[in-house]
Formats: structure tokens, C-alpha cells, sequence
């Protein structure tokens, strides 16, 4: 009894130390409420979501002709046709070709396992202490099972389809007008959520101009990491004769969002589609350096330039960010889970710091006193 009422009682003085400030509070309940709006609604927030990643991305555009003296409204227009014309040449050149290749590499699906199959019943008879005929063929089955689910789920979300297609028009329209007005009403809408939030906001200020500066940065360096993953990607298979290279390299350079994890994952359908190609030959070989001398100067060399001083935190920190945002919320939460994550080490930081300052005062008034 008396040791519940001890524990009681060590609980009730911890609460009172480090949650008794009503701006602490607040921006828990602010951040709370966040949360549980996006889990609930955060589907149809999917315009809206890249909408704001597009104009954190425009913005530093906007930002830099705002340094040569441009008036906002005249760099936000320029930047804006910009992107528009960027999107355009999206629409009229890239997707068709990636809807192609989807097709094409379905339609392909079954001539590639058969090949593939014929040159993985022939290791029994190379190495028969290792593999067997019976082995392979567990193999190949669930080769091909878990292949042909990919080929249908890849089919269901093809932009040949008509929902596709309808959803391609109504995010063509929505998204662009989303972000002219969040580049032109910037300061509009910024000053708006100010006078939402209660007066005694100072907290929760200091964790939006350190978490805001992070994600601006991150979004455009993540964004920059894709088109030149992307890019060299699709070079180096194209000098290779990799089939279905566009298709391939734009996930490639999609998977540089998973930390650590995508790299690794996209090494499995690169060897997939290089094998059931051409076999245990040389131009395989020569594929995977390829991919793997990629991945190796994205994390050691493009990544440190492009996000040096945006994340400083630790790489479990970031797996599990990944594991538990992706779980909740998706490709956006995949997205979103290192800014996440640096959210909640801006928040505990401000957190500790106004405890240790509020500690400092009390000290002062004591001995003042």
C-alpha cells in the first residue's frame, strides 16, 4: 500500500514538472488534433498534401528571384508558369511512357518467367550439393504468384484506367490552383493559423520556425534527390539495354523517400527483370554494380550535399519513423517521415528547454528571495 502510494506520488510530481506549462499543453493538443484529422480525412487531403509539397518546393524559386529585387507577385507568376510547363511535358511525355512500359512488361510477364525458369533449372545440375530440381521449382511458383499479384495491382492503379484518368484530370486542375494560391496568399495563410492559435503562443513558435525551415529544405532537397537518382538511373540502363529502363529508374529514383529500406528493396525487381533478360551472364553483373555504385554516391555524396543540416537524427530514429508513419498514413507518410520525426525532436527539444528555463527562474526567485 504505501509503495502504490509512493509511486502515486512520484507520478503526480513528474506530471506537475514537465506538463504543467499551458503552452506545452496546447501544443500537444494542437498537434494531437492534427494527427487524428489526417488519419481520418487524410485521403481525401491528398491534393492538398501535394500541393504543399510542390510550393515548399517553388518557394525557394520564389525566394531567390525575391533577392533580385523581383516584386513577389511577378517571381510567383514566373515560377508558376515555370511549373506548369514543367507539368505539361509530365503529362504529354512522361506518363504515357510509363503507362506503356507497365503494360508491356505485363504482356512480357509470362515469356520472362519461362526463360527465367529454364536458367534456374539448370544450377541442380551445376551445383547439386547446394539446390534442387524440386527447390527451384518452389522458387519459380512463388516467382510467379507474387509477380503476376504485382502485375494486377500495378494494372489497377494504371493511369490507362478510367478512374485513373478522372483522377488525373480533377488533381490536373485542383493541384496547380492549390499551389498559385499558397505561393501568392503565403503570408495570408501563415498569418491566418497565427491568429488561431491562443495568444500565448511562444512555444509552439519556436518549434514552427525550426520544424518549417527543416521540411522547406527537406522537401527541395528530396525533390532534387529524385530527379538525379531518376536521371542517372535511366542513363546508365539505357547505355546497358535494360528493358523497361524508364519504368525501372522511376522507382528507383521514388525509393530514395525509404531511407535505407528502398534502396535495398529495389535491388530484387532490377535483378529480376536483368535475370529473367539475360541469365547468369556478365550484362547482369554490369546491371547491379550499375545500380549499386548509384545507391552507394546518393547516400554518400548526394545526400550529404543536398540535406546537410536538415536531418540530424539518428538512423534507427528514422527507420522506425519510416516503419511507424508509413504504417499509418501510406506513400505520404513514407514521405513525410523524416520531417515527422524532426517534428517530435523539435518538440521535445523546446519541451526541455523551456522546463530547464522555467527551473533557471525558479532558482533566481529563490535566492533573489
Amino acid at each position: 500500500m504505501i509503495q502504490k502510494v509512493n509511486m502515486t506520488n512520484i507520478f503526480r510530481t513528474w506530471t506537475r514538472r514537465y506538463f504543467s506549462d499551458p503552452q506545452l499543453l496546447m501544443l500537444g493538443i494542437f498537434l494531437i488534433l492534427g494527427f487524428v484529422l489526417i488519419f481520418a480525412v487524410g485521403d481525401m487531403l491528398t491534393p492538398v498534401f501535394i500541393s504543399v509539397v510542390i510550393a515548399y518546393l517553388l518557394e525557394g524559386m520564389v525566394f531567390k528571384l525575391e533577392k533580385f529585387r523581383m516584386p513577389r507577385m511577378a517571381a510567383v507568376l514566373a515560377v508558376f508558369i515555370l511549373f506548369m510547363a514543367f507539368l505539361l511535358v509530365m503529362i504529354i511525355w512522361l506518363i504515357p511512357i510509363l503507362s506503356r512500359q507497365i503494360v508491356q512488361l505485363i504482356q512480357d510477364l509470362p515469356s520472362m518467367l519461362a526463360d527465367g525458369q529454364k536458367e534456374l533449372l539448370r544450377l541442380p545440375d551445376r551445383y547439386p550439393e547446394f539446390i534442387s530440381e524440386e527447390q527451384i521449382r518452389q522458387i519459380m511458383g512463388y516467382l510467379t504468384s507474387e509477380l503476376t499479384r504485382m502485375g494486377q495491382y500495378l494494372v489497377s492503379i494504371s493511369l490507362t484506367s478510367v478512374r485513373g484518368l478522372i483522377a488525373l484530370l480533377v488533381y490536373s486542375i485542383l493541384v496547380p490552383l492549390m499551389v498559385f494560391f499558397f505561393l501568392k496568399d503565403k503570408d495570408l495563410i501563415i498569418n491566418w493559423f497565427k491568429g488561431v492559435l491562443p495568444s500565448e503562443r511562444k512555444l509552439a513558435g519556436e518549434v514552427w520556425q525550426e520544424v518549417n525551415l527543416q521540411i522547406g529544405n527537406y522537401v527541395r532537397g528530396k525533390i532534387w534527390e529524385i530527379f538525379i537518382v531518376w536521371s542517372v538511373t535511366y542513363a546508365s540502363f539505357m547505355l546497358l539495354s535494360v528493358p523497361f529502363a524508364m519504368l525501372l529508374s522511376f522507382f528507383v529514383g521514388l525509393s530514395v523517400l525509404i531511407p535505407y529500406i528502398g534502396a535495398t528493396v529495389m535491388f530484387l525487381p532490377v535483378g529480376l527483370i536483368a535475370f529473367f533478360e539475360w541469365g547468369w551472364v556478365a550484362q547482369f553483373a554490369y546491371v547491379m554494380t550499375a545500380l549499386a555504385v548509384i545507391q552507394a554516391l546518393d547516400g554518400n555524396l548526394l545526400v550529404p550535399l543536398l540535406l546537410s543540416g536538415v536531418v540530424n537524427i539518428h538512423p534507427v530514429a528514422i527507420i522506425v519513423a519510416v516503419l511507424f508513419f508509413g504504417g499509418l498514413w501510406g506513400f505520404w507518410g513514407l514521405f513525410f517521415a523524416i520531417p515527422l520525426a524532426t517534428l517530435f525532436h523539435a518538440v521535445i527539444k523546446a519541451w526541455l528547454q523551456s522546463r530547464s528555463d522555467s527551473e533557471e527562474e525558479e532558482k533566481t526567485a529563490s535566492a533573489s528571495g
